[in-house]
């Protein structure tokens, strides 16, 4: 299939976090994204190759809590999201900065990273994180940004360590919510939280995955 020729990719508007670009793909015609990559690494100016091996903007994860005496639980929060303006039902997740970038696995190091620093749990022996997807794109139709899904089982003696006290920056959390497998499939049915709000679609795909069952394989 054919694809644009000559595109010219021009800077609009930058900060640290995300940047605007137009993207002139004929002459007069303009398509504007928003991309969180400097010029260089905008994908929309990348050959095919760097696309199947490109690492993600960031990282989310489906998490699964194992304690004793209890069925498994996916473990969700209630995360400000300043967009909408309101606190969403959301996963661990986060960016992948330049430690992560220079681990063996960029991936599984940021995901570990983000969930002690979100919930307070630190993984141990014994607990998993295995690739769901490695490289998914959030709205391809404003934005080049992208996420790995990751699956993480952790096992606690108690939830006593639950905490979202290694927040930075702009980040505001809410309540946790430990849910089981019957809850998450009738938050899917619904399409609305606990609350009775929607919430973003990364939070439905990693629902979805605890809901099939899948993450029980070589558990």
């Amino acid at each position: 299939m054919p694809k644009p020729n000559n595109l010219q990719v021009n800077e609009l508007y930058y900060t640290k976090y995300v940047k605007l670009y137009d993207l002139v793909y004929d002459e007069g015609a303009h398509y504007f994204e928003a991309s969180r990559r400097d010029k260089a690494e905008v994908l929309a100016d990348k050959d095919d190759d760097v696309l199947t091996s490109a690492l993600p903007d960031a990282v989310s994860a489906c998490l699964v809590l194992v304690t004793p005496n209890d069925e498994p639980r996916q473990l969700l929060f209630y995360e400000y999201r300043y967009p909408t303006g309101q606190y969403l039902l959301s996963i661990p997740s986060g960016l992948i900065d330049a430690r992560d970038a220079g681990d063996e696995d960029p991936c599984a190091a940021a995901m570990v990273r983000e969930i002690a620093e979100e919930t307070g749990i630190t993984l141990r022996d014994g607990d998993t994180v295995t690739t769901i997807n490695p490289f998914l794109f959030n709205t391809p139709g404003l934005t080049d940004e992208s996420t790995a899904l990751l699956c993480v089982v952790a096992h606690l003696d108690d939830l006593s360590s639950l905490s979202h006290a290694g927040a930075e920056g702009s980040e505001r959390f809410g309540d946790f919510e430990l849910l089981t497998r019957d809850e998450v499939r009738h938050i899917l049915a619904t399409g609305r939280d606990p609350r009775g709000h929607f919430y973003p679609m990364v939070a439905w795909a990693a629902m979805t995955y605890f809901a099939s069952g899948i993450w029980r394989e070589g558990f």
